[in-house]
């Protein structure tokens, strides 16, 4: 990257977002990617109905002006060396991860010669966009699965690598529809990770170096833990609920913003404009 190019943009994306109407999320990563003249690539790795959710994305990017729309459906390791799929991704300017099951992401692409790359456009300017299963590999270690609606215990939710793009936190989303509080403190305890941010349905956070924008109908949950006054999880036995002491939490709905490095919110509200008819 040249020194005076900055790194691009991760949407990530509670899952459900809205795909009829304004499709204020979607719209948002089109917008960022580059509007009418985006390169967008879709990713189907996590999902088992690859052509169809493909199709189903194209439609809408379409709908939304992007012209330029690809499908990459990686079923093998193989596929991610493919000379056709890493050309395509090196002119993309979005490259978006459908929903599906996170660790077909992970199984399939990581540390291959398509992960490079992606990790490469991102350092020089692409956005990246996931939703759902998509969101969650964004971090470098990821939720892999868990029990919702439930207290913090040591067995609630397993980790497992993630993709890399944001170290250092934890990713849940389904946040409120699924009751995932538990799920995601309890993810935060195992972790040297200190802040998680659960993100609603139809609501996402665009990461802009070390602010991050909410965006969508919902709202983000933020849990800090870095300065927490006591905590169990040293002492624990299997089945035995955790005490975390001292956690800060943030809600944040569209508009609200977030200071990364110092971890802190932006209580300036940014005011979208609406939509053109």
């Amino acid at each position: 990257m040249a020194d005076n190019q900055e790194p691009g943009q991760l949407i990530i994306i509670g899952g459900a977002e809205e795909k009829d109407g304004d499709c204020k999320v979607l719209r948002e990563f089109v917008r960022r990617a580059g509007g009418t003249k985006a390169r967008i690539i879709i990713m189907t790795a996590a999902t088992e109905l690859p052509r169809e959710v493909g199709e189903d994305y194209t439609k809408i990017f379409e709908r939304l002006g992007t012209e330029d729309v690809r499908i990459i459906d990686t079923v093998t390791r193989d596929d991610a060396s493919s000379s056709t799929y890493l050309e395509a991704v090196g002119k993309a300017t979005g490259i978006f991860f459908t929903g599906g099951d996170q660790s077909r992401i992970t199984s399939i692409i990581k540390d291959t010669e398509l992960d490079t790359l992606i990790h490469k456009r991102y350092a020089e300017g692409a956005v990246i966009a996931g939703t759902s299963a998509g969101a969650a590999v964004m971090p470098d270690v990821m939720i892999v699965e868990g029990d919702s609606k439930t207290n913090p215990r040591a067995e609630v939710v397993e980790m497992g690598p993630g993709m890399g793009f944001l170290p250092g936190i934890v990713i849940d989303q389904h946040f409120s529809q699924r009751g995932r509080l538990g799920r995601l403190i309890a993810a935060l305890a195992q972790q040297p990770a200190v802040l998680g941010f659960g993100i609603d349905e139809d609501t996402a956070i665009v990461v802009n170096q070390n602010v991050i924008e909410v965006v969508g109908s919902g709202s983000v949950t933020i849990v800090d833990v870095a300065e927490i006054t006591h905590s169990n999880v040293d002492n624990l036995l299997k089945d035995e609920p955790m005490a975390i002491c001292g956690a800060k939490l943030h809600i944040l709905p569209d508009g609200y913003r977030y200071d990364l490095k110092n971890r802190k919110p932006i209580l300036e509200r940014i005011i979208q404009p609406l939509a053109a008819a």
